[in-house]
């Protein structure tokens, strides 16, 4: 499981030029099942996604595919964890 936390370098009126491309690539990544849970930092100044995948390389090029990470909008920091408890509901995230 990894937690990639954004931070924006550009100034919010170049995020939101590459917004739907971004939420499209979310979406795309949702439905790979790479990506859990997504959503703005608040304030405004980056996001979070919870991410499940084999291994830190493949998270790293699931990155390198969002338009932000292409366009230098944001930099990424990436942490691993291992989820060893969580609410009933979220069992199936336990390693």
């Amino acid at each position: 499981m990894f937690i990639i936390s954004l931070t924006y370098i550009k100034p919010l009126e170049e995020v939101d030029v590459l917004l739907e491309e971004h939420i499209a690539y979310l979406k795309e990544q949702y439905a790979l099942k790479n990506f859990l849970a997504s959503g703005r930092k608040v304030p405004r100044i980056g996001g979070v996604i919870l991410a499940h995948a084999i291994s830190r390389e493949e998270i790293e090029t699931i990155i390198s595919l969002d338009p932000f990470h292409r366009h230098g909008i944001a930099e990424y920091e990436i942490t691993e964890f291992i989820p060893t408890m969580t609410v009933n509901e979220l069992a199936f995230l336990r390693e």
